[in-house]
């Protein structure tokens, strides 16, 4: 059973299904420009000390986002991955 949480709520080296974007127009098409796609798999890699921003890999190449970007995307932990 996967849990559903926002993608800044993902330990590091977690993996998540992204399953909605919710952010306003602006910031919802370039996400999905960035290949943040529903179905795609994304892996949280590192948060800046402060926590912002976080580097996840999505389509085979690293992407950092703000926290707030981040929160805006709704993923599906996989099987036995858990959230911090």
């Amino acid at each position: 059973m996967s849990a559903i949480c926002a993608l800044d709520q993902l330990g590091i080296g977690h993996t998540g299904t992204v399953k909605s974007i919710t952010a306003e127009p602006t910031l919802h098409r370039r996400l999905l420009e960035m290949g943040l796609t529903r179905g795609i798999h994304c892996t949280v890699l590192r948060r800046a000390p402060l926590g912002d921003p976080i580097t996840v890999r999505v389509r085979g190449y690293q992407l950092s986002l703000r926290a707030d970007q981040a929160r805006a995307i709704q993923v599906a932990s996989l099987a036995g991955e858990g959230v911090s």
